[in-house]
């Protein structure tokens, strides 16, 4: 007994001095984390804490994998987010279900007062969450804060929208009856969104599937997860101070679990996902498995066609600012230019020294205009993809360097001399790479814009109107976004946004995309005392 006592302190003592040597590693972890740093306290204006909770369904929890969120710009980490389980995914569903009885029942245009309020609260914080964009995906910070900016807008467009959805009262051919087109919200629409676009992409779903009645549940990219944490509490306390369920805006932070049992879940009426086609594919399957609607947009390898009578005072800065900007991670990026040959070397040229004059820094510096590309493994794929332009005949005239600096910094990168057809032309890569090709004839760029599996944005420089009207028409451009004289990224809300092939079919934003989210019916009403039967059957 007497030894028992010595040991049974001695195994205290070195238990106490474990937690002890555990507790001071966190403490040391912890004051690691930007968010403990002076500079980066403006992340507290928007509620986040060094370990936040990322799930909510009208209450904040979270019992899952903590992950940790690290700046691009220097791959410090930021600070952390607890994920959901699956079982947290199934209370929040069911409570999303049942937050749509009280949202479908509130006539559209007080649902539209909602969504003006979310646009409201977003313009308070517009700056401070466009710094969290900046810090966290590593994009420049005026394209953080235009962004939060694209949400805002398409708030005011839902708000408009929210007043004029319906259909049309058709003409009947039987005396006595009204036809009508009855439009009806789907439910809960499930809202996967990618990390280049981690505010504005939910936004354009979010405000429109709102206006239209329904619930949304969203998983925003695994290594954004800040983002979404300080969206939702922004959309969250509008909700609460209208003493409206907050499952009507739900989200689930997670992993490939969390999106594979929301594309397979029955009670998802709708999923609109974004992201890689590879991706986008297998939720795909899994929602037609179900016979469930999808929304996709995904990848896109995107063209400028340079002709020989083009303005190149045009040509230049939106080849520049379309091949560069977000550092080549927009799913509208021009990833090929194809140049006429009598302009090509001098366009080449003056882009290689364009290239020259790009601010490269920190995302949150005013004078920065082009900053890190958003993961290690995005550096890699930089990598990977120039060594495979030079093996197929590609010669790199500007940059193909990573950068010596912390963080995930390229160069941005010009490649020329490839074929049309060469298999690293015709894949997409989310860097800044841009492969240059040289056409002869009008019927030779167009068909070689086409011949890529993806047709989200494409863009021709000339003055031919002749030409500009076949690029509109049935034989021109194959793509969802068909531009003339500007560059194939900076798509405005009031139009449609998707693509054609393998990015997707889904269309988001402006013109009639509220239709999406909608279920048709259409109503014959018989308002008179007769009853014609169709093909003039008559019941004696």
């Amino acid at each position: 007994m007497q030894r028992f006592i010595p040991l049974t302190i001695a195994r205290h003592w070195a238990l106490r001095k474990k937690l002890n040597t555990l507790c001071h590693r966190q403490t040391a972890a912890m004051s690691t984390l930007l968010i403990n740093q002076p500079k980066y306290a403006w992340l507290k204006e928007l509620g986040l804490q060094e370990e936040n909770d990322g799930v909510y369904n009208g209450t904040w929890g979270g019992k899952g994998e903590v992950v940790t969120s690290h700046c691009p710009a220097n791959n410090e980490p930021i600070a952390r987010v607890r994920q959901a389980t699956l079982a947290e995914y199934e209370e929040t569903v069911q409570k999303a279900r049942e937050a749509w009885k009280v949202w479908a029942d509130i006539p559209a245009p007080k649902r539209g007062e909602i969504v003006r309020q979310i646009g409201d609260a977003l313009r308070k914080k517009i700056k401070v969450l466009g710094s969290l964009v900046s810090l966290e995906m590593g994009k420049i910070y005026v394209e953080g804060v235009g962004e939060v900016q694209e949400y805002v807008d398409v708030c005011d467009y839902a708000v408009g929208l929210s007043r004029m959805i319906g259909g049309p009262i058709l003409p009947s051919e039987r005396p006595g009856h009204a036809l009508i087109e009855q439009w009806n919200p789907v439910g809960v629409v499930g809202i996967i969104t990618a990390f280049n676009f981690p505010v504005a992409v939910y936004g354009w779903n979010n405000a429109l599937a709102l206006a239209c009645g329904n619930v949304c549940l969203w998983k925003g990219a695994p290594t954004t997860p800040l983002t979404s944490v300080a969206v939702t509490k922004i959309v969250a306390e509008v909700l609460e101070q209208n003493d409206l369920p907050g499952a009507i805006c739900s989200m689930t932070c997670g992993g490939a679990d969390i999106g594979s049992a929301m594309a397979k879940d029955e009670r998802v009426d709708l999923v609109s996902f974004t992201g890689s086609t590879h991706v986008g594919k297998m939720v795909s399957l899994m929602v037609q498995e179900r016979f469930g609607r999808q929304l996709l947009e995904l990848g896109g390898n995107n063209a400028i066609i340079v002709f020989e009578d083009a303005d190149l005072n045009l040509v230049v800065p939106s080849a520049v600012f379309a091949a560069v900007g977000t550092a080549g991670q927009r799913c509208t990026t021009t990833r090929r230019l194809m140049l006429h040959e009598s302009v090509h070397d001098e366009v080449v040229q003056r882009i290689a020294k364009a290239y020259k004059q790009v601010r490269i820094g920190d995302p949150w510096d005013p004078s920065t205009l082009y900053g890190p590309l958003h993961t290690k493994q995005a550096v890699e794929q930089y990598k990977a993809a120039i060594e495979k332009a030079k093996q197929q005949g590609g010669t790199v005239v500007y940059g193909g360097q990573v950068m010596d600096r912390p963080g995930n910094y390229v160069e941005p990168t010009i490649v020329t001399g490839l074929a049309h057809d060469a298999a690293i032309v015709h894949t997409e890569t989310f860097v800044p790479i841009l492969y240059v090709l040289k056409f002869k004839t009008e019927e030779e760029a167009f068909a070689w814009n086409n011949e890529v599996k993806q047709g989200l944005s494409s863009s021709i420089f000339t003055k031919d109107m002749g030409r500009v009207f076949r690029w509109l028409g049935p034989k021109g451009s194959d793509c969802g976004i068909v531009n003339v004289n500007i560059p194939t990224s900076g798509a405005e809300i009031g139009g449609a946004f998707g693509g054609e092939k393998h990015t997707g079919g889904g269309r988001e934003s402006g013109s009639d995309s509220w239709k999406q989210y909608m279920r048709r019916s259409t109503c014959t009403i018989n308002y008179s005392k007769d009853l014609p039967l169709a093909q003039g059957i008559k019941f004696e």
